[in-house]
């Protein structure tokens, strides 16, 4: 079985170790990532699953203001040494999706130099 990085589910960003070290107990907690990925060289990179939620208000109408803000989080998390992808829910519903989720990953560790062997 290959040596790879864990996906971790659901994490706040004062859960990150390197984060409350780099910026002491206070760190920032309003980032709530759907998964986390650490791999070797320090390198964390974050994977947001992106539903309607994340662009529309209750009655599916588009929120400028909502989206917004998530593109500001987005900057913020990069600002602070985070990678950030973004997948929409659609493409995870498509047909395609598990060969699109493992091109991604292939692709990702190979920019980062992670064997899976």
């Amino acid at each position: 079985m290959p040596n790879l990085p864990a996906l971790l589910p659901e994490v706040w960003l004062h859960w990150d170790p390197r984060t409350v070290k780099e910026r002491g107990a206070d760190a920032l907690l309003r980032f709530r990532m759907d998964f986390l990925l650490l791999l070797p060289q320090g390198v964390r990179v974050v994977i947001e699953v992106d539903g309607k939620h994340h662009y529309a208000d209750a009655s599916g109408t588009a929120d400028v203001q909502r989206y917004a803000r998530m593109v500001r989080a987005d900057r913020e998390l990069k600002l602070a040494g985070y990678e950030v992808f973004r997948f929409g829910a659609a493409e995870l519903q498509a047909s395609t999706a598990k060969a699109d989720v493992k091109t991604f990953f292939e692709s990702l560790f190979k920019r980062y130099d992670v064997s899976t062997n």
